[in-house]
């Protein structure tokens, strides 16, 4: 058994066991669906933080900067503008409402205002959508472990799915939050370690910038389509994703909730450049990689130290672990609260709720690790999820949160319109969209403008009880 499967084994035991020894701290639903509401703003920095640097903002990331250069910075640049103005817009707003009305998902947002069909429709599709982030986690675990020991990418699938499922399951949001501490320590130092040797293996930043290797568009930061295509798919997402509106409900007071998530967004857009700066030199040290979304555990394998290697990967699979358990955060929790008790059984007990919140992850761990085996690459999956996430649901959390009327014709014509353009203009265009205007642009501006019609021809609810008083 090599240093780096060793290192990764005895790290995911030792995820599994602090999972479970926190889990028999948990209680009720309450402690697994928002911690108590006793998160400060430093727990809700590491957990956030910890569930945004995951596939998609690493290795996923480092694959686009191998393909496209600094411009790779704006899939992590975009997650932290949007995490921005969750922090300052967004979180503050909708923790006020859900400490208020002991909101546990973001679903109960949604019936509060819209009726229990926008309930429904969004949490099933939200529900389907996460599988696809799910899988673009396990993918990233499977690269690295078929790198480190030359497992086939599906093995590595099933390992980091069992891994994730098992420590997840015991402790729900009050275990994972502590254990996102842990692992976001790791993932940092990892990196902090293994970027500079990176940089200094092949020369230094000059040597980078006159590398023959790499070409100008490279260099080139702004790269107008990859910059409005992913401000348009990542801004909105970051902003009313459910997994993240679940850790601000967990928040003991707004200002940690503002805190938190500010302190996220600061770190995210900073650490934006190291996927793409690794991208970079894995282009210039091994120009023929076979995928692209290999080049983060190729360079940390074969371009560092052994031992500095090991913990640079070990720090990987532990983004990989953290966005994961978030993942099935959002699938446990919804599919438990805003399906099984609010349309199966409403009068579940909270023990039988919390059963079925830890059902739910394992039926949700078992779909993502056949879709991650069934997917092509992290970009594709996660962008699935988030497109899905912003063309349904930003219109309608919005309102929702600057609104009191009850308008469910609205909100309905929002999600159907918002979802049929995205996938009409996607499938029409190949996912390319019309220059500046993505599918993911297209949808929301027909999801705005569909609820902005239908509330000008209806009167809301709330407009047609105060017409029956008066």
């Amino acid at each position: 058994m090599n240093l780096y499967l060793s290192l990764l084994l005895g790290y995911s035991a030792f995820l599994v066991g602090v999972g479970f020894w926190l889990g028999r701290q948990v209680r009720g639903s309450s402690d697994f669906f928002v911690a108590g509401r006793q998160l400060g703003p430093g727990l809700i920095f590491a957990t956030v933080l910890a569930a945004n640097i995951g596939a998609g903002s690493a290795v996923g990331a480092s694959g686009l900067g191998y393909r496209q250069g600094l411009s790779a910075w704006w899939w992590n640049g975009s997650a932290g503008i949007g995490s921005l103005l969750l922090a300052l817009w967004i979180g503050p707003r909708i923790w006020r409402r859900a400490a208020r009305h002991n909101f546990y998902t973001v679903g109960d947002l949604l019936e509060q205002r819209y009726g229990r069909p926008v309930r429904g429709i969004v949490a099933a599709l939200l529900w389907l959508g996460t599988l696809f982030i799910l899988a673009g986690q396990l993918i990233a675990i499977g690269w690295i472990l078929n790198v480190v020991t030359g497992a086939p990418r599906w093995m590595g699938c099933v390992i980091g799915g069992v891994v994730i499922v098992l420590y997840f399951t015991a402790g729900g949001l009050h275990g994972s939050a502590r254990v996102n501490l842990v692992q976001l320590v790791v993932k940092l130092a990892g990196f902090a370690v293994a970027v500079p040797l990176l940089v200094s293996r092949v020369g230094g930043l000059r040597a980078i910038g006159a590398s023959p290797t790499l070409s100008p568009e490279a260099f080139d930061f702004w790269d107008g389509n990859t910059s409005i295509g992913f401000l348009s798919l990542l801004v909105p997402a970051f902003m009313i994703s459910p997994g993240l509106l679940q850790k601000a409900y967990g928040g003991k007071d707004a200002r940690a909730v503002r805190t938190g998530f500010a302190a996220n967004a600061v770190v995210l857009m900073a650490f934006g450049f190291v996927p793409a700066l690794v991208g970079m030199i894995a282009r210039m040290q091994h120009p023929s990689l076979p995928d692209p979304e290999l080049a983060l555990p190729v360079a940390l394998v074969r371009d560092v130290p052994a031992w500095i290697g090991a913990i640079a990967l070990a720090a990987v699979f532990s983004a990989e672990v953290s966005a994961s358990d978030a993942i099935l955060f959002m699938l446990s929790t919804s599919l438990s609260r805003d399906l099984y008790q609010r349309f199966v059984d409403p009068a579940a007990s909270d023990r039988r709720l919390l059963g079925v919140a830890r059902i739910a992850a394992v039926a949700g761990g078992m779909g993502g690790i056949v879709a991650a085996i069934v997917l092509a690459g992290i970009i594709k999956a996660l962008t699935v999820f988030y497109s899905l996430v912003g063309v349904s649901l930003f219109v309608p959390v919005v309102v929702a949160l600057h609104s009191d009327k009850r308008r469910p014709r609205e909100a309905l014509a929002s999600i159907v319109a918002g979802t049929a353009t995205f996938l009409a203009v996607a499938f029409a265009t190949g996912s390319r969209g019309w220059g500046p205007l993505t599918p993911n642009l297209t949808g929301l501006v027909a999801s705005a403008l569909a609820f902005a019609l239908v509330a000008l021809i209806t009167p809301s609810q709330g407009d047609a009880a105060a017409t029956q008083r008066a």
